[in-house]
């Protein structure tokens, strides 16, 4: 029931996330140490960046990275 071009393109982005992002990249090893199951992470991570996409969409304003001020206040 699913578009499957479009799961395959959320895969890939999310693998490029995971891979270029540290943010994402952080989130993933922290929930693999947890014990998740990779592709459940996977998941997760395609979830946050639908989120990502509909909120600069919605807000009619470009993506700005916050990662900074998230990791000072770890």
């Amino acid at each position: 029931m699913a578009n499957k071009d479009l799961k395959k393109m959320l895969h890939l982005c999310a693998l490029t996330a995971i891979k270029y992002y540290p943010e994402f990249r952080n989130y993933f090893d922290r929930k693999k140490a947890e014990g998740k199951n990779g592709m459940a992470v996977l998941n997760a991570i395609r979830n946050k960046l639908i989120l990502r996409v509909v909120a600069v969409v919605n807000n009619n304003k470009p993506y700005v990275e916050n990662l900074q001020k998230r990791l000072d206040k770890y």
